[in-house]
């Protein structure tokens, strides 16, 4: 009985040890969060005024004390911290560590045994049954569901890391098509994790809700793959906004352009210039573009401009940290673009430590006229659609700012994008405890404060009155025949 007490206080000790060890950590970044967006964020005085500083404050008093009660919750309350300033560009993430240690892996996964069917066999039983039994098939893996007494099994055929016979998943019907479902795990130590399954087209598909989905094994590998890779998901894993690029006939050619985060918005453009320029019309989808660099749109600006406008670019905020962010990436050899980098990172930095604390435009821009000015109007295309949405962000509305000053483009959606463009250039830095990293922007526009896109957007010209489709994959929606047919009117009124 006296060795049970001692034990218990011992376990409490430990416990209480490791949630003040936990309170600490969170404490101290908390603490580097506060000060370093004071000192770094280009935002900070323009967000943080007489008439809110009082808010900050008690929100800082409150977020501390719901540390001290929850550590357990640190990422939350950093977060909600940064969430004051209304900026997608300002955010804590998770430091994933990697500690280079493997796991330890079990040769029976955590359902405790091992079972072995004749695949064959039981492909040939249920090709053309509607129920969960069956041999299923993915992208990259195979299982076969099976009854192991009163349970029904996922049984692994081939799967990477997995060994033919382990059971993976374990299903319990709440309907005829509806199942809750356990995914069993080979790391030793690691609980089974809950989702859900459905089956759907006849039984032919079973979809793991937001993961991924399985064919059931017919006699025809072609036909199943197509079924596979055609199948539209209830139950979707991400935005899945796949790049499209086709003439949808003899007077529209259609790109979908979902990221501005490298050159293949460029390279397709320059690969289907002469096929693009036969044609009156050009849509061009960037729905779920969250941006990326500005770059990366050239191709296209050249082919939307009509008239020289004015393009104001971006200040740097000259803080102390900001400057020894550059100095260690000369020291360390982290500047990108090689020789041509490190002086473009140079003068940079020689203009902010003239002006510390303050905002600096880069010397290689600071005589240069506000006005963008272009060799060639091109005749064709005539009209140019541009399809948005709110997820719709960063260099992807300066792409907008710049179509917006065209007389060939229309913007069609039915919100507004996301307003995630007036402070810029993000770079990150890991808090004290290395658990969190803070993401920050180290420009502000010079389009503030009469311009503001942040929390605000770009609407588009023409509302489409049909409602959003939340998963675009490779496919046409109403949005594009909309847009097609909208400019398809346009260009008849002016041959008239």
């Amino acid at each position: 009985m006296k060795a049970n007490v001692i034990l218990t206080v011992f376990i409490a000790i430990i416990i209480s040890k490791f949630a003040y060890s936990q309170t600490t950590d969170c404490l101290s970044d908390f603490d580097f969060l506060v000060k370093k967006i004071q000192a770094t964020y280009p935002g900070y005085n323009d967000k943080v005024t007489n008439e809110n500083r009082s808010q900050l404050l008690l929100l800082e008093k409150e977020i501390r004390r719901k540390i001290t009660q929850h550590p357990d919750s640190c990422s939350h309350y950093l977060n909600e911290y940064t969430a004051f300033f209304k900026d997608h560009h300002l955010s804590v993430r998770r430091i994933w560590q990697d500690n280079n240690q493997q796991p330890e892996m079990m040769e029976i996964s955590t359902y405790g045994k091992n079972l072995y069917v004749n695949i064959d066999s039981l492909q040939q039983a249920t090709k053309d049954a509607k129920g969960i039994e069956g041999v299923w098939e993915g992208f990259r893996q195979k299982f076969i569901v099976v009854r192991d007494g009163q349970k029904l099994v996922g049984v692994v055929v081939n799967n990477r890391g997995w060994e033919s016979g382990q059971v993976l998943y374990e299903f319990e019907a709440t309907n005829d098509t509806v199942f809750d479902v356990i995914n069993h795990s080979l790391v030793k130590g690691r609980n089974p994790r809950k989702t859900k399954a459905s089956l759907h087209v006849n039984g032919k598909i079973i979809e793991f809700h937001d993961e991924t989905r399985f064919i059931r094994k017919s006699d025809s590998d072609i036909l199943d793959k197509a079924t596979l890779r055609s199948y539209v998901p209830l139950f979707p894993n991400g935005l899945n906004t796949y790049p499209i690029v086709m003439f949808l006939d003899d007077s529209t050619f259609f790109l979908r352009i979902p990221s501005f985060g490298d050159d293949e918005s460029n390279e397709v453009v320059i690969q289907h210039w002469d096929e693009i320029m036969k044609r009156p019309n050009l849509i061009i989808d960037i729905r779920n573009n969250g941006g990326g660099q500005d770059t990366y749109y050239q191709e296209l600006a050249k082919l939307i401009y009509t008239k020289p406008y004015e393009s104001k670019g971006v200040e740097w905020y000259a803080s102390k940290d900001n400057i020894i962010l550059f100095e260690d990436g000369i020291k360390k050899g982290t500047i990108r673009d090689g020789e041509e980098g490190l002086k473009w990172t140079q003068a940079l930095l020689d203009a902010m430590k003239k002006n510390v604390g303050g905002f600096v435009t880069h010397p290689y821009y600071a005589n240069d006229n506000t006005m963008v000015t272009k060799d060639t109007v091109y005749p064709m295309p005539r009209n140019i659609g541009i399809i948005i949405n709110e997820r719709v962000g960063s260099s992807a509305e300066q792409f907008l700012l710049a179509a917006k000053e065209s007389d060939k483009v229309i913007l069609f959606g039915n919100s507004n994008t996301a307003g995630v463009l007036d402070y810029s250039n993000m770079v990150a830095t890991p808090f004290p405890s290395n658990n969190f990293q803070l993401w920050y922007p180290m420009t502000r526009s010079k389009r503030l404060s009469e311009n503001p896109i942040d929390n605000i957007g770009i609407a588009p010209d023409v509302m489409i009155p049909f409602p959003a489709t939340r998963q675009l994959f490779d496919k046409l929606d109403s949005w594009v025949y909309f847009v097609s047919s909208y400019l398809e009117l346009v260009n008849a009124e002016k041959r008239k």
